[in-house]
């Protein structure tokens, strides 16, 4: 059986807790850590992110890019600024939002993987159930 990318393998792989680096933070700093993860936790941030992976846009074109409406995608684009996941450029008339920092497509493909990883084992884990089901 396959184990989580993100979960150790086995007990022996599990870290001793002074190891932990997220230990030796201040329990405000902690509260900075998963309030990041807070901003990433909204699919429509998510999509917007995913429409920025190609580029610069303006508002306009992450609304053509996410489908969401303009008061929704200038929410989430304000958020995602003040957490310091995208910036924003004025050219001329329009603002341009980028991706600040690319390391988030890294923890997102992480994420996904385990996921993934997860999903299979319960699929596995159903498909041994079948053989209940025959008559």
């Amino acid at each position: 059986m396959a184990s989580s990318p993100l979960a150790p393998s086995s007990p022996s792989a599990t870290l001793p807790t002074n190891d932990c680096r997220f230990m030796q933070l201040p329990p405000e700093t902690l509260h900075l850590v998963a309030d990041f993860f807070k901003v990433l936790s909204e699919s429509s941030r998510l999509q917007i992110m995913c429409a920025l992976k190609a580029g610069p846009q303006n508002v306009s074109e992450i609304i053509e890019a996410t489908g969401l409406g303009q008061a929704n995608v200038s929410k989430h684009l304000k958020i995602l600024a003040q957490a310091g996941v995208v910036s924003r450029q004025q050219q001329g008339v329009c603002v341009y939002y980028r991706i600040a920092n690319a390391f988030v497509f890294d923890l997102c493909e992480l994420v996904c993987d385990s996921l993934s990883v997860q999903v299979q084992q319960q699929s596995e884990k159903i498909a041994s159930l079948e053989v209940f089901r025959q008559p």
